[in-house]
């Protein structure tokens, strides 16, 4: 098969490399009909070098066609149409009971102390093979993958894998009081959808901000008050303040994490962990603060005293510093991590209809073949052409 794999630091190719086998008994084989690029694929195509190996397949947002089914796989048959989420989860354990699928238990990866598997992703979180790739084997087959109905087009449904839930989630954890107000820093797919799924739960005011104009005005025409960090710089939070009645909005949704804009120091320390010999690169990350904390402080400075912020952008670092002594004395909320995303589907399928109530139809700016996969990296990368979102069709 075909698949998009890693090589180093900007350096994807689409190769032909084995297909994927049915390994146990509850697997299944997925033909991939479209497969999503995250903001989370860059820190592979950029940073998290000293995590991956050559060859490695990348992608965690998938949907398509069950091609193949292990003996004891009953949930789902042949032709059928799922979604893939990118946590690799079981199901069945205690946290996926409890609706903690990116902690499961089954799969987390223990010798590295962390939470559940992710498809696509680094040695951190199992290095399964990824989405991004004609087929797929996906565990879990009778109780992981989202059944979703024939007909509509495959990006009603694609984004049901990361972008709908991890949103969700973070509106979720944001905490907005009733017709209350929140601000959404980084408008990329993920703050983009946030932004949409807070106006559409009712409040009253959403501030988005960016520095990228394309997004900033595809924010705005769905109802965001947009404010553009090239214009307001350190004067940002005041902004904020000046708007919501010189408090901060009641909530903040974090969406940029650690490659924040405006922290040349840390962009060095990244680039150096990305470039040295994979147990030294490892070393760094795992005992330095290699992120930017510029969004997290901002969204610090942002919020109101008793405020609320949900951090959904992605971190890496050890030891990042933290203000506790602010967010102790504003008595600040904070929740964060990964989504959860089977927790969220039955909230989220409702409103995938006709509707389209949140603009997922044509969400996608790029929908490009999985050949074009190393250029849509590229072009992603350098927030050139306009892309916000690209969905790629093997």
């Amino acid at each position: 098969m075909r698949a998009l794999t890693w090589h180093g630091k900007r350096d994807v190719r689409v190769e032909t490399v084995p297909d994927p086998k049915i390994q146990d008994p509850t697997d299944i084989i997925v033909r991939v009909t479209s497969t999503g690029i995250c903001g989370s694929d860059l820190h592979l195509y950029e940073i998290f070098g000293p995590y991956l190996d050559p060859g490695d397949i990348l992608g965690h947002e998938p949907m398509g066609i069950v091609e193949e089914t292990g003996p004891e796989v009953t949930e789902v048959s042949v032709g059928d149409r799922v979604v893939v989420p990118f946590n690799v989860s079981c199901g069945t354990c205690w946290m996926c009971q409890r609706g903690l699928q990116s902690q499961c238990e089954t799969t987390q990866v223990t010798d590295r102390g962390m939470g559940a598997s992710l498809f696509g992703f680094t040695k951190l979180y199992g290095q399964v093979p990824g989405g991004q790739a004609e087929l797929l084997r996906v565990p879990f087959g009778n109780t992981l993958p989202i059944k979703v109905p024939q007909g509509p087009p495959d990006q009603r449904f694609v984004y049901l894998s990361d972008v709908l839930p991890t949103a969700w989630q973070a509106v979720a954890y944001a905490a907005i009081p009733p017709d209350g107000s929140v601000t959404v820093l980084g408008l990329g797919p993920i703050g983009d959808m946030a932004a949409r799924i807070a106006l559409h739960q009712g409040a009253s005011k959403v501030i988005g901000v960016d520095l990228v104009p394309e997004r900033l005005a595809r924010a705005r025409e769905r109802g965001v008050h947009t404010l553009d960090l090239n214009e307001y710089g350190k004067g940002l939070a005041e902004e904020i303040r000046r708007l919501t009645d010189g408090r901060g909005t009641d909530s903040v949704i974090e969406a940029v994490g650690m490659e924040a804009h405006g922290a040349p120091l840390t962009r060095a320390a990244q680039n150096m962990a990305s470039v040295l010999p994979d147990a030294l690169g490892e070393r760094l990350m795992a005992r330095a603060g290699v992120d930017s904390m510029t969004a997290f402080n901002t969204a610090v400075d942002a919020v109101r005293r008793g405020g609320t912020i949900s951090l959904i952008g992605v971190y890496g670092g050890a030891v990042d510093p933290v203000p506790m002594l602010t967010l102790f004395d504003k008595q600040i909320q904070l929740r964060m991590g990964q989504a959860n995303v089977k927790h969220w589907v039955d909230d989220i399928l409702s409103l995938l209809n006709d509707e389209d109530v949140l603009g997922v139809d044509h969400f996608a700016t790029h929908t490009l073949p999985l050949e074009d996969g190393p250029q849509a990296y590229k072009t992603f990368q350098a927030k050139d052409d306009g892309m916000i979102k690209t969905v790629l069709t093997p």
